[in-house]
């Protein structure tokens, strides 16, 4: 049977809210954008995500920023893509530095360390450049972004990911923010640990060749579809080394050079 957009929304809506991730949702997105006359299945992907955006913004939440999915070659390479994807941050995703994580409010969450930037003034250009991001950014914070999947053991592709607003949970940000001109973004290193023992490794390079790269193609891509980056967003620009998977009970600290570190603490009880 074919599902309509509105009916794997609502799949996805009801994992979430149930705890209950669902199966892969590629082929019934793949039937959707055919009968729809549409062969653009990441376009169907992205109509779903809108739709329990919208749903929850109805509801009372609050788009404050964007994050970049999919910006590491080795990930576009087991998916079989050539570009990042987008999901939209929300207030209710947002958690202080060192704010306890209750695990029940993720499905299957995972770490990683990203650099995000924080806009002083819109980006509506149709083409930006590095310069336009820099000009535009108030300042830096390190964070923390705790992915989550809907779908069941992270069985996904492009179209799942794309679908269940690019696999975000949460997103935790450092409290000391940082002028772009004070660290350097290629060249900064990132470790990150779970209660001192060393978890991940990575580099700035390691988003795109350069976080500013991914903050240029998020900034175009916003501008194309309707919905630009404004002064206050947030922007998480990417993974800068490996995701680790999170216990109850665990707590992660990232620590990226020149930007300051900032902490993810989950409870051990729901």
């Amino acid at each position: 049977m074919t599902l309509s957009i509105e009916h794997i929304a609502e799949v996805l809506w009801q994992a979430e809210h149930s705890a209950t991730p669902c199966a892969p949702l590629r082929e019934q997105l793949a039937q959707a954008a055919a009968s729809s006359s549409s062969a653009d299945v990441v376009a169907a992907a992205y109509a779903v995500q809108r739709i329990n955006i919208q749903r929850k913004l109805k509801a009372g939440d609050r788009l404050v920023g964007r994050k970049i999915g999919l910006t590491s070659l080795a990930v576009q390479k087991q998916l079989g893509v050539d570009s990042p994807d987008f999901g939209m941050l929300l207030t209710s995703m947002a958690v202080g530095h060192g704010e306890e994580i209750a695990p029940a409010r993720l499905l299957q969450p995972k770490v990683e360390a990203e650099i995000a930037l924080v806009l002083g003034r819109d980006l509506t250009f149709e083409q930006h450049t590095v310069a336009d991001i820099i000009s535009a950014t108030a300042y830096a914070l390190p964070a923390i972004e705790v992915v989550g999947s809907r779908i069941a053991n992270w069985d996904i592709r492009l179209a799942d990911t794309v679908a269940d607003n690019a696999s975000s949970g949460l997103f935790v940000l450092g409290s000391r923010p940082v002028s772009l001109s004070k660290f350097d973004l290629i060249g900064c290193g990132m470790v990150m640990e779970r209660r001192g023992d060393q978890v991940s490794l990575g580099i700035g390079s390691a988003c795109l060749g350069n976080p500013l790269n991914a903050a240029v193609w998020l900034a175009n891509m916003m501008a194309r579809i309707g919905s630009p980056l404004r002064a206050g967003d947030v922007l998480m620009t990417g993974a800068l080394g490996p995701m680790v998977a999170v216990q109850p009970g665990d707590v992660f600290t990232a620590q990226i050079e020149g930007l300051g570190s900032v902490s993810a603490v989950f409870s051990k009880t729901a």
